[in-house]
């Protein structure tokens, strides 16, 4: 089961990860996860510019490693970067070595100290080394932009109809959610720029 919005008890066990920001400002976190792809990224990056909105993009080693130059775009355009492993890997399906060198191979190509686990799935072995060097961001809010069966208009009310001071929402700037993700960005930046919402990078 995939929740939309992370259940409460899911935050407050799992404390030391980040899931949302404590705030009483209107401010948002976009988050961007498996990137960076050649014209989704691009599309992302426009978009952001346009409403003066600033994100973090997840990105993978393996995308990074194929496309520097969309990587470096991010950076100069005042976004965040986190590192999102570098192939991909899910933690609850890898042993612990495995799934540490992956993640050390992508911190050659992304220069951060954030990180977010592909699925969100970690062992307990995994999740208490990473914390060492780390600092684990999860999500308030899954688009779920990504699922085929979901449509953009579901989307839009998935981030929405949770969205609080704070949160911060998942999109993914991949071919996969491409569909959604055109259709859904622009609305939702929108919509929450007229309520007077502010769009900050996570630090």
């Amino acid at each position: 089961m995939t929740w939309i919005k992370t259940p409460k008890l899911i935050s407050n066990v799992f404390y030391r990860l980040k899931w949302d920001f404590e705030t009483g400002e209107k401010v948002i976190y976009l988050t961007f996860d498996d990137g960076p792809t050649t014209d989704v990224t691009d599309f992302v990056l426009t978009q952001l510019k346009f409403f003066n909105a600033k994100a973090t993009f997840f990105c993978l080693g393996r995308n990074v490693e194929k496309y520097p130059e969309i990587y470096k775009k991010i950076i100069e355009l005042g976004h965040k970067t986190g590192n999102h492993s570098y192939s991909h890997l899910n933690g609850w399906k890898t042993n612990f070595r495995t799934y540490i060198s992956d993640i050390e191979l992508a911190k050659t190509y992304i220069n951060s100290r954030l990180f977010r686990p592909p699925y969100g799935k970690m062992k307990q072995t995994q999740k208490f080394s990473l914390l060492k060097r780390y600092k684990i961001i999860m999500w308030d809010i899954l688009s779920h932009d990504y699922d085929k069966k979901t449509t953009p208009e579901k989307c839009v009310s998935n981030v929405l109809t949770h969205v609080k001071n704070g949160s911060i929402i998942v999109f993914h700037d991949s071919l996969k959610a491409s569909k959604n993700l055109y259709y859904t960005l622009p609305v939702i930046l929108n919509n929450l720029s007229e309520q007077g919402y502010e769009f900050r990078s996570i630090h």
